[in-house]
């Protein structure tokens, strides 16, 4: 599922490019995504600590993908900072 959104953000970027969509605006909507990802694994757990949600498969695979998506957008962060500083020490 996070390769497939991976792809999805990809084919996004470039029809954005080819639109002129500000590259700002796909950021924040793919970190909105991730927040809200992380809200439902915490409303998924906090109804099946209260009892109301009976299955534990549901909640650790809203757990699991929040955690994946959170990883995948780190480590995005992570290579364009990398990027970033790479840019910013070349010498013209």
């Amino acid at each position: 599922r996070i390769t497939g959104s991976l792809a999805t953000t990809a084919n996004n970027a470039q029809e954005a490019d080819k639109k002129g969509i500000d590259f700002g605006k796909i950021l924040s909507q793919k970190l909105d995504q991730v927040n809200n990802m992380q809200a439902y694994a915490d409303e998924m757990t906090e109804s099946f600590i209260s009892g109301q949600a009976e299955d534990l498969h549901t909640v650790m695979i809203a757990t699991e993908e929040a955690r994946l998506s959170l990883e995948l957008a780190v480590q995005i962060r992570n290579k364009v900072v990398e990027a970033y500083k790479e840019l910013s020490n070349m010498q013209l």
